[in-house]
């Protein structure tokens, strides 16, 4: 250890290449379901206002709203919400590290569910769904930045897909949960749709008690100057995972020299990712707005296609969304290994370029008056199966292509950024050509979200970085490094 020209502590660590040399255990899933489940709540949340909203906009629902602002202007606040939570919350990420702000988003998030729940009013359900938004964007930079910190790197890439897409899985809870919730047998119009939303919050609480199992990462510890609680981390988890491989674990390859540091300022942040690091930034926005459009575009609009197009019954709306939220996390599960064997640039490119062609032959086939409500859901079922792996992976290369000083801010931005190109506008502008009831503008959608996962899929092909069972430190070399190649070399 010792004091640079700046008056800044230096030592040398093998926490990071430690953590890279475990093995999978059984400490390693409580790090997926503390952190991994919240995609869950957001997959549900999602997926019910969807399949809600014709119910929502009838007479006797308790709220005086149309189907189209519930999926157009709610959907682009919950959006909006989540672009400033996620520069809000990403920079307090940075700053006081990750398992505080993991806590603090998910309270954010459960109050604004719960309190949409007592919606009475248009403008009292568009301010808590903003609210919701703002804490879910949280959530991604704080949780993407603690799983990648702590998942070792031969594993990282198919982890981090399949926890991204279990946003999946609580699609497909909403989507079953608004089957009964829309059943006036069961339950009365303006009570069904308040329930789900209360569900939410009961599964968000068990989460919470989950997470305060996770510990803080050790990597953003060790260079904000509390190496003896990394150690202690570290050591900790090392025993765990020794006690139940009974063996010992091999030694560590590789170390890491540090001038210890406190917060990364904007303006670094700013110069490392768009000068540093310009043509991974290109990247990175390319596959957020891609993905964005394509997803908040699209799916929030899926019930109001059927009922319009094919006179699917509202109630009926959500058996067909199980079947594209089944396809969407069967892409990341069954595709995940793959992106940490053949590559992030073959599959990256390859799942945005296959799902991009594969929408515009759903948008002829729609165009040309040859799909039912059932070969339409199928078709879809086939697209997102593709987009599904390649959105997750949006959110695995802009954790791991930056240094860790700017990592969670880094999510945050090209987050907010490419959400709020495709996100926002998508939700608002799908709810207007769906709303005219013409083929032709839904077709246009179609292609437009098509056209921009092509694009995406293009610059991944040429700009990808192989991060492929590499440690972090090795991908983005850390700002604070101490005699490490520079940033720039790397870009």
């Amino acid at each position: 250890m010792g004091v640079d020209e700046h008056g800044r502590r230096t030592i040398t660590s093998r926490i990071p290449a430690r953590l890279d040399r475990l093995p999978w255990s059984r400490w390693h899933w409580t790090i997926v379901l503390g952190l991994g489940t919240v995609w869950i709540l957001d997959g549900l949340e999602v997926t019910v206002v969807g399949n809600i909203a014709s119910r929502l906009s009838e007479p006797g629902s308790g709220l005086a709203i149309s189907s189209g602002q519930v999926t157009g202007t709610a959907a682009a606040l919950y959006v909006a919400g989540a672009c400033v939570g996620a520069l809000f919350w990403g920079r307090m990420t940075d700053r006081f590290g990750r398992k505080k702000l993991f806590m603090i988003t998910l309270a954010v998030y459960l109050a604004a569910t719960a309190l949409t729940a007592l919606s009475f009013a248009p403008w009292w359900f568009f301010l808590f769904r903003f609210l919701t938004g703002f804490g879910i964007g949280g959530e991604y930079a704080a949780i993407n930045s603690a799983i990648d910190e702590l998942i070792p790197a031969y594993y990282r890439g198919r982890v981090d897909l399949v926890i991204n897409g279990s946003f999946w899985i609580g699609a497909v809870g909403g989507s079953l949960l608004s089957i009964v919730a829309l059943n006036t047998d069961f339950l009365a119009k303006d009570v069904g749709w308040r329930l789900t939303f209360a569900l939410g919050v009961v599964l968000g609480l068990v989460i919470l008690l989950v997470r305060r199992n996770v510990p803080e990462s050790p990597r953003w510890l060790l260079i904000h100057g509390r190496e003896r609680e990394a150690e202690e981390i570290v050591s900790s988890i090392e025993s765990r995972v020794e006690a139940e491989k009974g063996e010992p674990l091999p030694e560590p390859e590789g170390e890491l020299k540090i001038h210890q540091r406190g917060s990364v300022g904007f303006g670094e942040i700013a110069r490392t990712v768009f000068r540093d690091y310009r043509r991974r930034a290109a990247l990175g926005f390319s596959l957020f707005i891609g993905q964005a459009f394509l997803y908040n575009a699209i799916t929030f609009g899926f019930g109001a296609i059927l009922t319009t197009f094919f006179d699917v019954p509202t109630g009926d709306t959500g058996y067909y969304f199980v079947v594209i939220a089944v396809g969407n996390f069967l892409g990341p599960l069954l595709l995940g290994k793959l992106f940490d064997t053949l590559g992030r640039r073959v599959m990256i490119s390859g799942t945005y370029l296959l799902s991009g062609l594969l929408l515009f032959g759903t948008a002829w086939l729609f165009d040309r008056g040859s799909l039912t409500a059932t070969t339409l859901t199928a078709c879809w079922c086939v697209v997102l199966f593709f987009a599904s792996a390649g959105a997750s992976s949006a959110y695995l290369t802009v954790s791991e292509i930056f240094p860790m000083e700017t990592r969670a801010m880094s999510i945050a931005f090209f987050y907010a950024l490419g959400t709020a190109a495709g996100g926002i506008s998508g939700p608002l502008l799908f709810a207007d050509l769906t709303g005219t009831g013409k083929v032709s503008d839904t077709v246009l959608a179609f292609q437009i979200g098509a056209g921009l996962m092509c694009a995406a899929g293009l610059v991944a092909a040429l700009l990808a970085v192989n991060a492929e069972r590499r440690s972090l430190e090795d991908v983005a070399t850390p700002l604070s490094a101490a005699g490490g190649e520079t940033a720039k070399a790397q870009a």
